[in-house]
């Protein structure tokens, strides 16, 4: 329960957030997704957070994302690349099984893009979840 306590305070701070990002498609963020329930993806860290591709922006303020994790698998409702972060090269998974909607003022830090090869994998992988064939 010490856990949701701590990400309802980082929470919190978080609402405040006023600063106006662009962000683009693609592109890769340290994203706070919170302590969250059962299978759901949840954050790491004492700011709950994890990479997250922008793969859609929704409104002003939302977009559709995919958490990353360093656990590397490929398969339907994984996509595994590699990107770089300006210090190295990094390999991840995108996590397609755990898209959802964020809020910009969830966003820390610019981490990376995401290359257009990749990128149109992910697309697909999203779409087959979605309206499997």
């Amino acid at each position: 329960m010490q856990e949701y306590d701590k990400w309802n305070e980082v929470k919190k701070e978080t609402i405040q957030n006023k600063r106006k990002l662009g962000i683009k498609v693609r592109e890769i963020f340290w994203v706070k997704i919170g302590q969250n329930i059962g299978d759901e993806e949840y954050g790491k860290g004492e700011m709950f957070s994890r990479p997250v591709i922008v793969v859609r922006q929704l409104t002003s303020d939302l977009f559709l994302g995919v958490p990353l994790t360093s656990t590397l698998k490929d398969d339907d409702y994984f996509h595994q690349f590699e990107f770089n972060n300006k210090k190295c090269i990094v390999k991840n998974s995108a996590m397609i099984l755990q898209l959802r909607t964020f809020s910009k003022k969830r966003i820390t830090d610019k981490i990376g893009k995401v290359n257009m090869e990749d990128f149109k994998k992910i697309q697909d992988k999203i779409t087959r979840m979605i309206i499997p064939t």
